[in-house]
């Protein structure tokens, strides 16, 4: 599946999930904001803004501002994303109270006149568990995306969540460890992604989020992939073996043309003649048809095969 249509999925029912507590709502906000949004200054104010291409991911975080903070958003720009050709939506928060809402969402400061930023989680955002899994779905609505591989795919999973600098993204691969989720990072284009690969640690993730429709989905793949895997392996067995009687065959055949070619099948004794004469009757059978021809159990068969290819061995090395 496309990461896009999985991700959306993943993201609606997030989103009709929603977060119960303040503190929990604050942590996605923190989380929200940190992967999506910068911090602008303009005439003396300290505000932020931040960026989406979709419009139900922007109204239930403008949603939770206006509840929790009383924020104005407003929109200042649409344009194209030039990956996926889809309108990015800008808004932005600057007013006299958009300061104390960035030092509560641990992003910024005020020390004196001087404003600094945080640049990695404040741990005062996610010191429950319920607020840790708040802050993990915040991130994720922000710029996470999971994408399945199809049924006939040799491609794997793959989901991942872009933050802007490595104190952010190890802190998170934090969050993700206390949880028994161990993920990687990789720099990208000057940002640092934390993602998973395993099906293992995608399920764990999604279940943790609270994605559960999307993790029976992804369950029902991994099934369906699995079944598949497991056909193809029994065919190609099949097809190995198959190729393997071919050859083997194809060998013994040869082995009794070098013998009558040389010494005359009337040299051999009446057991391996009556195999031998029978082997050339049906040059391409199995060793089940050819046991079934002569009356003799496969293992005698194959041994008495196997003698004439070991004599035309020994008739060959004589000519030399």
């Amino acid at each position: 599946m496309a990461a896009g249509n999985f991700t959306h999925e993943i993201k609606r029912e997030l989103l009709r999930n929603g977060f119960e507590s303040a503190c929990c709502k604050t942590a996605a906000l923190s989380a929200f904001l940190r992967t999506t949004g910068s911090v602008v200054r303009r005439g003396g104010l300290v505000g932020f803004e931040f960026l989406t291409e979709s419009e139900d991911v922007a109204e239930f975080f403008i949603s939770l501002l206006e509840d929790i903070f009383g924020a104005e958003l407003k929109v200042v720009q649409a344009a194209p994303d030039s990956r996926n050709g889809r309108d990015r939506l800008c808004f932005e928060c600057l007013s006299a109270r958009s300061l104390y809402i960035l030092s509560e969402l641990g992003i910024a400061e005020r020390a004196g006149e001087e404003i600094s930023l945080k640049l990695d989680i404040d741990p005062y955002l996610v010191e429950n568990d319920c607020c840790k899994r708040a802050y993990i779905v915040g991130a994720f609505l922000g710029t996470g995306s999971c994408s399945l591989p199809r049924e006939d795919s040799r491609a794997g999973y793959h989901l991942e969540i872009i933050f802007s600098n490595r104190f952010l993204a190890d802190g998170f691969c934090d969050l993700l460890a206390q949880f028994e989720i161990l993920a990687k990072c990789v720099d990208r284009k000057g940002s640092r992604v934390v993602y998973l690969k395993s099906r293992e640690s995608i399920s764990d993730f999604l279940h943790l989020a609270g994605a559960e429709s999307a993790l029976e989905k992804l369950e029902e793949l991994a099934v369906r992939r699995d079944e598949r895997n497991r056909i193809n392996r029994q065919s190609n067995c099949a097809q190995g073996n198959i190729d393997k009687s071919v050859l083997a065959a194809v060998r013994q055949v040869r082995a009794i043309e070098t013998i009558e070619e040389t010494v005359g099948l009337d040299a051999l004794d009446a057991p391996l003649r009556a195999v031998a004469e029978a082997r050339l009757a049906d040059k391409e059978g199995s060793l089940k048809e050819l046991a079934a021809a002569t009356n003799l159990s496969k293992s005698c068969l194959n041994h008495r095969l196997r003698r004439l290819v070991q004599l035309a061995g020994e008739l060959s090395e004589e000519e030399i």
